[in-house]
């Protein structure tokens, strides 16, 4: 056999195996991409076999409207992802804007206080961007500092009281309804239309992946990387504002604290979606279905009486089985 029939039977083994990786990458990357519809299909399809409560128009609905502040946040968290950042803060944001508004009802007014407490929360979205984006301190290092700050800030201001508010007004953002569904399931809709459209028909959108995909070769592009970074980190912070208020509505009891629980709830859903922890990838869509996935877990386990420790053991796998096929369809070599 002369050298060059060797040569070329080695470049055919080495094209057909590029070839073998090349399929497994792509049904990876259509799993990480299209898996969670059939998953929440099925899931929907099991629980309205299972339960006769399920499918009724009250429990859809409470399903929805206890979702509603976890899901907005988390589709500012797919933002924050695409451009390849994070905010642990969100969470401490989340609480402070209850806080704020329970604090200054007194003085402003129910609306007033809000939006007041909502500007507050924007405010510290982007104190986190400039952080992150001209100073460069690692994302998760500075959040994590800014949150220990804000849940200190809210102990502070409550002194470790909680802050009631009897006034019917001020509990209408979290539990009134129009056309019999409430307005927090209004406001998750509106929310999803707008993130999405934002995403995918606006060049911010476009700015935004081209920053997460390769924030060198959008520098070179003329994208200002460290804005779009800005824009990230303020929609968190407005959109755990949104989220806060919602919630504080809903109680009408401010109470200070870190919130953490909300951050991995909405990172989570964000990760079953399909949003990739690596940046440049993900969309709202697939946030949408991941926030209904883990909606409908929880719902399903307590309709069928199923202890919440399986639940917390049943989450955790389905996000190693997101992440594991996200770092698989990434590999190229």
């Amino acid at each position: 056999m002369t050298n060059e029939t060797v040569t070329t039977t080695h470049r055919g083994e080495l094209g057909e195996g590029r070839g073998r990786r090349g399929a497994l990458l792509s049904r990876a990357g259509l799993l990480r991409d299209y898996a969670i519809v059939l998953c929440v299909l099925v899931l929907f399809v099991v629980l309205a076999a299972s339960s006769d409560t399920f499918l009724t128009s009250t429990n859809l609905l409470n399903v929805l409207a206890g979702v509603a502040p976890t899901g907005i946040v988390a589709f500012a968290i797919t933002y924050l992802l695409i451009v390849g950042e994070f905010d642990l803060s969100a969470g401490a944001i989340f609480v402070l804007t209850g806080v704020l508004s329970a604090k200054l009802y007194k003085d402003l007014g129910v609306w007033p206080s809000i939006l007041v407490a909502l500007a507050a929360a924007t405010g510290l979205g982007l104190l986190n961007g400039i952080l992150v984006a001209y100073f460069r301190i690692n994302s998760f290092v500075c959040t994590l500092a800014t949150s220990l700050m804000m849940a200190g800030l809210g102990l502070v201001i409550t002194k470790g009281f909680l802050l009631n508010v009897p006034d019917e007004d001020f509990a209408a953002l979290g539990t009134n309804e129009l056309l019999g569904v409430k307005w927090s399931i209004w406001l998750l809709v509106i929310a999803a239309l707008v993130s999405g459209f934002v995403l995918s028909r606006t060049k911010l959108g476009r700015w935004l992946y081209a920053v997460g995909g390769n924030p060198e070769a959008a520098r070179l592009s003329g994208i200002d990387v460290r804005r779009m970074k800005l824009a990230a980190f303020a929609i968190s912070g407005f959109a755990a504002g949104v989220g806060g208020a919602i919630v504080v509505s809903r109680t009408s009891t401010g109470q200070a604290g870190d919130g953490i629980s909300v951050v991995f709830a909405a990172f989570a859903a964000v990760v079953v979606g399909g949003t990739s922890v690596a940046g440049g990838r993900g969309a709202i869509w697939r946030t949408v279905l991941g926030v209904l996935f883990l909606a409908l877990i929880t719902n399903g386990f307590n309709l069928l009486e199923v202890d919440v420790v399986y639940q917390n053991i049943i989450q955790g796998a389905i996000i190693l089985l997101a992440v594991g096929a996200d770092s698989l369809s990434r590999r190229t070599g």
